[in-house]
């Protein structure tokens, strides 16, 4: 490099421009453009992604400080450092997330006719239902919990809802809690007048029965309050002589790790606070206090699918069923004579669960082989897979066990695909299987023949309605070959082979981007025609970043559509002003990886399950792999230039700061306009 890319000043802090992605999520809780019952949906997963952050993110940073690990990051934070700023950062959202709630949705809320009330709000009717629905529903399920010298502080359940009561006893102050029961419903419905529909919360109705628990005692002080625990596995497969048993130990120790953030009512009893600290082993810092109610989960688990409200929600919309397949159709027909490509959720997954249906039918299949990251909890691939397997197929599934938070999940249907009778690989060492990729081996007149399905999203028919992804079909000879050899890697010992058009990770991906990237910087050093066009959920690694730089300052232009988190700063004289960075967030999931190089008009596309991360590029198996049909690249890239000029959904990185792109005299919504083509 002719010039040194290594100042700190250029990169942002990962966690940090993580709460900055999730602060664009909240902030759809207020965009007029999405209907209420949408808003709130949105305040929801806020919380939602707040506690996923705290349980991995936080805890692996406070992990490292705890270990005197001092190592600085890419922005030259030490983990110290990053905790400060991630605590500032993430109290004043859990100040803007309480006033959102307050301040747009419970208001918008009231003006359609739904109330969330208080007891003093309730009229002599509702106090009588509910008097009658505590002693009857209620009060039978709680437990109290005393905390005291001969009774010490109960162990509490990770993301549970908890009242800590403060009970007078002649001058003595006892301690004790009380769980908001989950076999409840947290929202209550109440007896409303016709044109209403009036709730309560499960916790506002057990605090103002409370004195029916203690009974006979004097209660000064209650104060509804939360835990998150430490949920980062840390797993050491070296020592694991069974991987299986090793993460299920481990799923049972996430319920019970440290706390890491305490959430409680403001204001709470002086005495309150100091025993839950004292007892729960956390600082100031890692307290979040909140003036409504604590976790919106329920806005989304009850209130958004209660019935007479489609006005409220977003318009239903029917995934296109793909024209160039009929239900009479033969499928391996269809792909034999050219490449298909879905574009999801627009498109229906359908046609994905079809190829593995007819799989499982079809007598002149010979082979299945597929990995599998997230499925869903009644999956049709796995269904289809097991069925294979039982007509006498040669089944091999890569299950990748240690996908975070599916775990469980992952190990119940590979027990149920292994009775089956497929072969099953629980993941690699060492490794995350994150690649998207499914080969059918199927006999014909001509001798055997193969067909591919290659994607950047999971094989996960529920969030393929929600997650814009893109899916391949290909029966072509050499990307086969590729794929033949990629699934010999990963269930046996070969050495990766030099494949002609499937490019992997961790062995040859980081390097590929290299070259791609180096080549643009080539052209443009000469003159030629020289641009980047990328679209992925993450980029954060600092060499991939440091190439860009590199790229920008010898004038490749580069756009860059980056739903997450970004390291990368836009806007610095001769390292980043030829780039320009977009973040989507909107009623789908961006979710697709898509890589564009202009190559002085000899253009090449690209379609991936990795991001620009560490972690994909050193630690995981992934997938790049080219589009070569033009007007399969032709189509990526006019919805790429789609995205582009969406100006709704889409937030503008300006240095290391976000703000919300102006609409302009033509509205443009991207996804929305996906819906309608």
């Amino acid at each position: 490099m002719h010039k040194s890319f290594e100042n700190t000043e250029y990169f942002t802090n990962r966690e940090l421009s993580w709460l900055e992605f999730n602060h664009r999520v909240l902030m759809e809780a207020v965009n007029p453009n999405n209907p209420v019952f949408e808003q709130m949906k949105f305040l929801s997963i806020t919380c939602s992604n707040l506690d996923e952050f705290f349980m991995i993110r936080v805890a692996s940073v406070r992990d490292q400080l705890r270990a005197g690990y001092e190592k600085k990051d890419d922005s030259g934070l030490t983990p110290k450092e990053q905790l400060k700023k991630i605590s500032s950062r993430a109290h004043k959202m859990m100040k803007n997330i309480c006033e959102v709630y307050k301040d747009h949705i419970l208001p918008e809320l009231n003006k359609n006719g739904i109330r969330i009330l208080k007891p003093a709000d309730l009229s002599q009717k509702q106090q009588e239902f509910l008097k009658k629905y505590f002693m009857d529903e209620v009060y039978p399920v709680l437990t109290p919990m005393a905390a005291d010298m001969s009774r010490p502080f109960p162990l509490l359940l990770n993301k549970s809802l908890n009242i800590a009561v403060l009970i007078k006893d002649n001058d003595e102050k006892l301690f004790a809690t009380v769980k908001v029961p989950t076999v409840l419903k947290r929202m209550i419905e109440l007896p409303s007048k016709p044109d209403k529909r009036d709730f309560i919360l499960l916790e506002d109705v057990i605090i103002d029965n409370i004195q029916s628990i203690f009974n006979g005692l004097e209660i000064t002080a209650v104060a509804p309050y939360r835990i998150t625990r430490n949920a980062d596995l840390s797993i050491d497969e070296e020592e694991a002589a069974d991987l299986l048993q090793e993460i299920k130990k481990s799923l049972r120790m996430r319920k019970w790790g440290s706390v890491i953030r305490l959430e409680i009512m403001e204001n709470p009893h002086p005495y309150l606070l100091k025993v839950l600290k004292k007892s729960l082993e956390v600082t100031e810092d890692e307290i979040y206090y909140a003036d409504s109610p604590i976790n919106f989960d329920f806005l989304m688990k009850q209130l958004y699918d209660i019935d007479g409200f489609d006005n409220l929600r977003y318009e239903p919309y029917t995934p296109n069923y793909p024209k160039w397949i009929k239900d009479s159709d033969n499928i391996f027909d269809l792909i034999k004579r050219r490449d298909f490509l879905l574009h999801h959720p627009y498109d229906s997954f359908y046609p994905v669960l079809r190829l593995l249906e007819e799989a499982a039918k079809d007598p002149n299949v010979l082979a299945i082989k597929q990995t599998l990251y997230r499925v869903s909890g009644n999956s049709p691939v796995v269904k289809a897979l097991s069925k294979a397997a039982e007509a006498g197929k040669q089944v091999t599934v890569l299950l990748e066990v240690k996908a975070r938070f599916d775990e469980e999940n992952n190990i119940n249907w590979g027990s149920k695909l292994e009775k089956a009778g497929c072969h099953v690989i629980y993941g690699l060492h060492g490794l995350k299987t994150h690649s998207k990729i499914t080969l059918v081996v199927r006999r014909e007149e001509d001798g055997v023949k193969r067909y591919l399905h290659l994607g950047t999203g999971n094989y996960n028919d529920v969030t393929a309605k929600i997650y814009t992804d893109f899916s391949l079909f290909t029966a072509e000879e050499k990307i086969c070959n590729d794929a033949t050899a990629f699934f010999n890697t990963l269930t046996g010992y070969s050495v990766p082979p030099k494949m002609e058009k499937l490019i992997s990770a961790p062995v040859m991906l980081r390097s590929e981007f290299e070259r791609l990237i180096k080549r643009e910087i080539e052209n443009a050093k000469k003159g030629k025609k020289a641009e980047i066009f990328a679209k992925m959920n993450s980029l954060v690694d600092q060499g991939m970043i440091k190439l860009l730089y590199e790229a920008s300052s010898v004038g490749v232009k580069i756009r860059l559509i980056v739903r997450g988190i970004c390291c990368l700063k836009t806007g610095i004289k001769g390292v980043s002003d030829n780039i320009e960075v977009h973040s989507i967030v909107g009623r789908f999931l961006e979710h697709s990886r898509v890589y564009e190089f202009e190559n002085d008009g000899n253009r090449e596309v690209y379609l991936s399950s990795a991001d620009m991360m560490p972690r994909n590029l050193n630690r995981r198996v992934e997938l790049l792999f080219p589009v070569e049909n033009k007007e399969i690249a032709d189509n990526i890239m006019n919805i790429m230039e789609l995205y582009w000029s969406d100006n709704c959904q889409t937030s503008i990185l300006n240095g290391y700061k976000y703000t919300k792109r102006e609409t302009g005299e033509i509205a443009v919504n991207a996804q929305q306009e996906l819906i309608v083509r």
